[in-house]
């Protein structure tokens, strides 16, 4: 990973606005890359004179859109039908999750994919299920835009007014970021350990159905 980084840092360096929109998009892709190394790097040298840093938020901005739109349509390709074959097939998920999943998604869509840009982790896989809800497109874009473009322009500005010492963005970061990871980690482990319970109840209990408080 960190040599991924590195080329993307050169990259930056040599071709500039381009190599902005280039490592953001990978960073959508693959989320270990840190949008916190990029981003205030893009800042610094915009501080040089290489190019302005409204070109460099442009530039982020672009390239967040464009995976984010990746994503999307991997959700959209997928499907909510698909999605639900696959749940049927898997143990210990019911297609039940996958529809109450959808429903939350389809009342706060729009607030996930704002403030889900600005959350590690979450900021690029949220695109998937939009696209899986098949979100209006417009929406999409406009809720992803406005998320990116406020992320993009703080991370900037701070590494444009940092200078040479726009890496230590990077270094009071990364322990928040350790931690945002760890509570998903969490979440997920504590999601597992229900699911792996309601299973245990209905093998000893066939007609037991669980009532589960909606995810609202």
């Amino acid at each position: 990973m960190n040599t991924i980084v590195e080329w993307v840092l050169d990259l930056m360096e040599r071709i500039g606005g381009p190599g902005i929109a280039l490592g953001i998009f990978l960073e959508n892709l693959f989320p270990p890359i840190p949008s916190e190394v990029i981003l205030p790097l893009a800042g610094f040298t915009a501080a040089q004179g290489r190019y302005s840093m409204v070109e460099a938020i442009l530039w982020a901005t672009l390239g967040s859109v464009t995976g984010a739109l990746l994503l999307y349509g991997i959700g959209a390709a997928l499907g909510l039908e698909r999605l639900r074959v696959i749940a049927h097939r898997m143990p210990l998920v019911d297609v039940a999750d996958i529809d109450r999943t959808d429903a939350w998604f389809g009342r706060h869509g729009p607030k996930a994919v704002f403030f889900g840009r600005f959350v590690p982790g979450i900021r690029s896989l949220i695109s998937i299920p939009a696209g899986i809800d098949r979100m209006p497109l417009v929406q999409f874009l406009g809720y992803t835009t406005a998320g990116s473009l406020i992320w993009n322009t703080l991370f900037i500005w701070i590494g444009h007014q940092l200078g040479d010492r726009y890496h230590l963005v990077e270094q009071y970061m990364d322990p928040i970021s350790k931690v945002v990871y760890l509570l998903i980690i969490l979440a997920a482990v504590g999601v597992l350990a229900w699911m792996v319970r309601r299973s245990m109840r209905r093998t000893h209990d066939p007609d037991d159905q669980i009532d589960v408080e909606s995810l609202d």
